[in-house]
């Protein structure tokens, strides 16, 4: 029987012992079957089989890119663990019975929590009361309030009945909230001069205004405000341009990349101080997301650079530009991941990537796996129709259930938590993984998710050690979104150097994110400090989070 592809909807077909069949699929293979020919049958569905699998992965790529949110909420999941059928594990003779596979499903779902949940739910649910609709939030204390007096019209203020002005008893106040646009303004620097009237010449006079660059015409609120515009707010130079055009300042583009130059170049040293603190943390993550560069000696003009996000403590973060994704640096000076983890010891937290494996054969340095990408892997399973994975996402909902119930506990309290809440969830997890690889095809998404959760169980588990060690490594992978949105923006740098100063601008606002502070206050503060130069010593003192302890106002309590 030749190879040719059966087109369904076709006529039946007439058909010999030689002839090759055409027609629809069912009635080329009863006519199969009907003159016994077994093994163009077992061909035919051989065919079948592979193009329904080739199907199912690409439907499944396709809902992976749509769907963004990986959240399955516990109703669902609950159906879908009551419709699970177990004989969709295998049935050949070196597979693991049913029997084992539905002690493993009853261990996990228990393990999981999530039947005795929907139990109680079902208990409580009459006497639950009805919920109010949320209240409009309060206009913020701090904003200024600015008088906005709405006075009667001339024609309506005489008294109807003697003609005499009426007098005004009191004003009915209703707050809005409301834009002043913003204003470019001229600093008019005016320095003062002091002298001695007895003694001529002794003449002091008061230091320069704050600016980026000595001589320059731009003020450091200006700057700041451009460079947290670009890589904070997605806001590239040509927008920035038009913007400050319709306040009344004509800048070209190239001035405006010219102050981003000066001023990365004066956080730089406060750059090289966070990458110093990220590397002796207790904890640091890594990840990492590529940065489009222009190269005119590549195809296309452009090639594809990475920005290497660390963090460290969840409270330091810092940024390096690679020119390419490769382990290590390709240029002068370059630092690539290997290189950082070679300066690194302790608990480090990152994906399953290999080019980590080499760094992490060190003894001294802790491999802590992100137990969001193996929860990932189960959910584009459930995405593609397996409803199978609903049991280790289940499990996973559980687990990330304790962590937001322990956040705000102390180390011990977290780890003594851990241990009596997450880890018997954890270990039914790897068991459940354990006893129903061996039935699933290593093709499907559901076996990529089990081989990943066993191939990397002892790193994944890693949180169970430690109160410090976290969960996942979504600290570092909410970091780069703020990245990915301005990239996406600008669409990309314009050469190497423009990666370094992006990861430079990427580093300190970062770290702004994580302590909770005003980027343009911050940046207005400490660029005349760098302009004027520091000791090496002083620069920990103006990384963002001891910043905020020095310039945070003091809480007298009479906020309301």
């Amino acid at each position: 029987m030749s190879k040719e592809k059966v087109s369904p909807g076709e006529a039946a077909p007439k058909v010999d012992a030689n002839t090759t069949l055409r027609g629809d699929v069912m009635t080329v293979l009863k006519t199969l079957l009907t003159e016994r020919r077994d093994e163009e049958v077992v061909t035919l569905v051989g065919k079948l089989v592979a193009h329904t699998r080739e199907l199912e992965l690409r439907l499944a790529k396709l809902m992976s890119r749509d769907h963004k949110n990986e959240g399955v909420s516990r109703k669902k999941l609950l159906a879908l663990l009551n419709d699970i059928d177990c004989t969709l594990w295998g049935d050949n003779d070196n597979a693991t019975p049913p029997e084992e596979v539905t002690e493993a499903n009853h261990r996990l779902r228990q393990a999981s929590g999530i039947d005795q949940e929907a139990a109680d739910e079902e208990q409580h649910k009459t006497h639950e009361p009805k919920r109010q609709p949320p209240l409009r939030k309060p206009i913020p204390s701090h904003l200024r309030r600015v008088e906005n007096p709405i006075l009667v019209p001339p024609e309506l203020r005489p008294c109807p009945l003697c003609a005499v002005e009426r007098d005004t008893i009191k004003f009915d106040k209703t707050e809005v909230i409301d834009y002043i646009p913003g204003e470019v303004i001229v600093r008019v620097d005016l320095r003062e001069i002091v002298g001695c009237a007895q003694h001529e010449g002794e003449i002091k006079r008061a230091p320069l205004g704050d600016k980026v660059v000595e001589g320059g015409r731009f003020g450091t609120d200006l700057v700041a405000t451009v460079v947290v515009d670009k890589y904070d707010d997605g806001l590239p130079l040509h927008r920035q341009k038009r913007r400050l055009g319709r306040l009344g300042l004509d800048i070209s583009v190239s001035t405006l990349a010219d102050q981003v130059t000066w001023a990365t170049d004066l956080l730089r040293p406060l750059w090289r101080a966070a990458i110093a603190e990220v590397l002796v943390a207790k904890v640091m993550h890594l990840d990492g997301t590529g940065l489009p560069v222009l190269d005119r000696d590549v195809p296309n003009g452009k090639r594809l650079g990475t920005l290497w996000g660390y963090v460290g403590d969840q409270s330091i973060a810092a940024y390096v530009y690679t020119s390419t994704g490769k382990k290590n640096g390709q240029r002068p000076l370059e630092i690539g991941p290997e290189e950082m983890l070679g300066l690194r010891r302790g608990y480090t937290v990152a994906d399953a990537s290999n080019l980590f494996d080499t760094s992490f054969r060190n003894e001294e340095l802790i491999e802590c796996g992100c137990n969001m990408h193996a929860r990932r892997y189960c959910c584009k399973a459930l995405d593609a129709g397996d409803s199978r994975a609903a049991i280790p996402i289940a499990a996973y909902k559980r687990l990330y259930e304790i962590e937001a119930e322990i956040r705000e506990c102390t180390s011990p309290d977290k780890l003594a938590a851990r241990i009596a809440q997450s880890k018997p969830v954890f270990d039914e997890l790897v068991a459940w993984c354990k006893t129903c690889h061996p039935l699933e095809p290593p093709s499907s998404l559901l076996g990529k998710a089990m081989r990943y959760i066993l191939n990397h169980h002892v790193a994944l588990g890693r949180f169970l050690e430690s109160g410090d060690v976290p969960i996942d490594n979504g600290i570092v992978e909410r970091l780069h979104v703020r990245a990915a949105l301005t990239r996406k923006a600008y669409l990309f740098a314009g050469s190497d150097s423009g990666g370094e100063r992006a990861a430079i601008a990427y580093t300190l606002l970062a770290c702004c994110r994580l302590a909770g502070v005003d980027p343009v206050q911050y940046l207005s503060d400490v660029l005349p400090r760098m302009a004027r130069r520091i000791r090496i010593v002083d620069l920990p003192a103006l990384l963002p989070a001891r910043w905020k302890l020095v310039h945070s106002p003091p809480d007298d309590g009479s906020s309301t």
